[in-house]
């Protein structure tokens, strides 16, 4: 049984540090990259306030497919460059968006998001995943979250490319 929860009222370096011990703790001895991005979603949900959505779009065949979330049904494929998804995977960068209307060709996929995080998941040079998080309130995201997810997705890259 796992039973993690954030520290209540720590700085945020201090959160996603916690965050990546919890996740790798999770995912270190399951070789199922798929049931390895399912507890991620759920632990990502349990440490990172203020989120109406989390999870991972996957790479395959040259296009991005939904993984492993937690939140309302989601789009299921998105093209490479489209949407800040796409855009995350076609430039290899995260994609920090404090508006969501305001970014050009936004897949709105829930009418509640306002602010979103996508950080690509890269293994051997090459995007093989989003970590993709959403959050109801406008400019919620900030270079500390950006800096904690991508972090996050390096040390669990291994870990979920199968």
């Amino acid at each position: 049984m796992y039973d993690f929860a954030p520290t209540p009222g720590q700085p945020k370096a201090e959160l996603y540090r916690e965050l990546r011990e919890a996740a790798l703790a999770l995912v270190q001895d399951e070789p199922d990259a798929v049931a390895n991005m399912a507890n991620l979603a759920a632990v990502i949900g349990m440490f990172v306030a203020d989120l109406n959505w989390a999870g991972f779009y996957r790479m395959v065949d040259g296009e991005l497919v939904l993984g492993p979330f937690t939140g309302k049904p989601a789009c299921i494929r998105i093209s490479l460059g489209r949407g800040v998804c796409g855009t995350a995977a076609a430039s290899g960068e995260t994609q920090l968006v404090r508006d969501v209307h305001a970014f050009p060709g936004h897949i709105a996929c829930d009418a509640a998001s306002r602010s979103e995080l996508v950080v690509p998941v890269v293994v051997d040079g090459a995007v093989i995943a989003v970590i993709d998080l959403d959050s109801p309130t406008p400019a919620r995201f900030d270079d500390e979250d950006a800096a904690g997810i991508e972090a996050l997705a390096a040390a669990v890259a291994p870990h979920i490319c199968g």
